[in-house]
């Protein structure tokens, strides 16, 4: 596969602060990959080192087959769109006006602004002036300029911040056809359940330093978190609080028609034995650890490492 970026063992430091520590990381063309971590985790770093607006102390970072802060540089970031955290234009410009001008600045093709505008849901605002816009639709037009020039490689810093749920679903299924059609995109987002669904891989940053990579599954794998397992029905009568095979396993009856419990990955099997030959259960859901849970696990074990009490 095509590698879109590429770390090397990058490290930044602001004095004796480090940002980023010794990262290593390959990103191909056409995944979709969450950054995360609380702030001050190196999420910003990474995204201004791939933007070439900082330059690594340490390591190498190659992005599109070039240097970003190369000579290069300019023709790189043609290929790029960025949507940063907190987004700003100028308010006496129009919507239409603002995106025509900043795609004459990156040399694109003015013919998409309309387009664009109309995919963001601001084709009905289009003339009006941006200091009448809600934070939404700044937001979508943030989103509309960083879509200019159809980039290969697609930064997208906390995106849906004061999107409605309609727009939140726009959002992600463009995010859906970019992937499609083989952009790569880098989404950072505190609204974990929100990506979920729609991300390839997960990094997750602590203190600079890379806690954990890889997709839902290999996370869970590591993790070893337990599932939670839900059944509903005429529960009466058993106790389901013991009699499990495995002393790890936790059972939580709720007023005799609803069970939850936390269940070990190897043991998932016999539970769900026990509960499909069991007569008053009705229902069975099954919910393995959320990329939430996952973010929870790493997060605390970095955390607990810090403080140099981890197991």
């Amino acid at each position: 596969m095509t590698a879109v970026i590429d770390f090397q063992g990058v490290t930044k430091r602001h004095g004796p602060l480090t940002r980023l520590d010794a990262l290593d990381l390959t990103v191909n063309q056409g995944e979709v990959l969450a950054l995360l971590g609380h702030n001050g985790a190196g999420k910003t770093t990474t995204m201004h080192l791939i933007l070439g607006l900082i330059s690594p102390s340490a390591g190498r970072v190659t992005v599109l087959g070039g240097a970003p802060d190369g000579v290069h540089a300019a023709t790189l970031r043609r290929r790029l769109g960025y949507l940063p955290e907190n987004v700003s234009f100028y308010d006496q410009l129009s919507g239409r006006e603002v995106l025509d001008y900043l795609a004459r600045l990156k040399r694109g093709n003015r013919r998409q602004v309309d387009e664009l505008l109309e995919r963001v849901g601001l084709g009905d605002a289009a003339q009006r002036r941006v200091k009448t816009y809600s934070k939404g639709m700044r937001q979508r037009l943030g989103l509309a300029q960083a879509l200019l020039g159809e980039p290969q490689l697609l930064l997208l810093d906390e995106p849906t911040t004061g999107l409605d749920p309609a727009a939140t679903r726009d959002f992600y299924d463009t995010v859906k056809a970019l992937r499609e059609r083989g952009c790569t995109v880098l989404l950072s987002s505190h609204v974990l359940p929100g990506v979920e669904p729609y991300i390839d891989r997960a990094l997750i940053l602590g203190g600079g330093r890379r806690l954990a990579l890889g997709s839902l599954d290999t996370l869970r794998h590591e993790a070893r978190l337990p599932l939670t397992i839900r059944a509903r029905g005429r529960l009466v009568g058993q106790d389901w609080r013991h009699g499990w095979e495995d002393p790890r396993i936790e059972a939580r009856p709720l007023n005799g028609h609803e069970l939850t419990l936390s269940v070990p990955a190897e043991a998932k099997l016999a539970v769900l034995r026990r509960l499909a030959d069991s007569p008053g259960v009705e229902d069975i859901d099954l919910q393995p650890p959320t990329l939430e849970h996952l973010y929870t696990h790493f997060s605390a074990r970095h955390a607990a490492g810090e403080r140099g009490d981890a197991p």
